[in-house]
């Protein structure tokens, strides 16, 4: 009879570690893609496109773009809550690296039982008053 060996345990920041590279080459394939520029390689939002209205979405690839060149007010004209999204997520990624490291998980705001009916009652909200035809909403319109 074999001796079974147990698995070689993999190293805790792997997922961590491939989370941070998918990132980053979204950031690249943002940067060189210019999302600013109208026709350029990144397909209209097919909210947008088939319908006519900004989903809560549009506008989150140049709102990155504009970030990742260090321009905080074209990145919250063309989405503001994308840009709370963002430091959500960033905190959420911080969290889960360090609970990784320190071998436990350690609770965030997303763990709180508030946290989801609260992101969705932001976005539904979101995606009306961007949508609205009535000043000052129009200027949400990207």
């Amino acid at each position: 009879m074999q001796h079974l060996q147990r698995p070689k345990a993999v190293s805790p920041l792997l997922g961590p570690l491939g989370v941070g590279a998918a990132a980053a080459v979204t950031c690249c394939a943002v940067w060189l893609s210019d999302p600013t520029v109208p026709g350029g390689p990144i397909p209209v939002c097919p909210t947008k496109a088939l319908l006519g209205i900004d989903c809560p979405g549009c506008g989150s690839m140049r709102m990155l773009y504009s970030l990742m060149h260090g321009d905080i007010s074209a990145a919250l004209h063309f989405n503001a809550v994308a840009v709370l999204a963002l430091v959500l997520l960033v905190w959420s990624y911080g969290a889960w690296t360090y609970g990784r490291v320190a071998g436990r998980q350690i609770t965030s705001w997303h763990h709180r039982r508030w946290a989801a009916p609260a992101v969705l009652t932001v976005v539904c909200i979101w995606f009306v008053i961007r949508n609205l035809p009535i000043a000052p909403f129009i200027s949400l319109y990207v």
